[in-house]
């Protein structure tokens, strides 16, 4: 349930959500993650730790770059969660 509780948690900003939909067309650099917002690069850097804490997101190195990329495999995990949390006993 803690999987659940860190991903809506991070879900339920709207920054957040912009962010993971940037991603989810293709991996990014911060600066081009903070071309597409309009925040500042503090408040960009705190959305994206809470991202990576939630394992929605992960970030690997490119030279000066940092270049983030959606974490899917963590998509399949949070499914089953939901499901079983859904799951109709009889």
């Amino acid at each position: 349930m803690l999987i659940l509780s860190n991903t809506f948690s991070a879900l339920s900003d709207p920054n957040r959500q912009k962010i993971l939909k940037l991603l989810k067309k293709s991996e990014m650099s911060v600066t081009e993650i903070l071309g597409n917002l309009d925040i500042t690069m503090a408040t960009l850097s705190h959305h994206l730790d809470i991202l990576k804490r939630a394992d929605l997101v992960s970030g690997r190195r490119d030279g000066q770059r940092i270049i983030y990329s959606l974490n899917l495999s963590i998509l399949d995990e949070i499914s089953e969660q939901i499901v079983k949390l859904l799951k109709v006993k009889k």
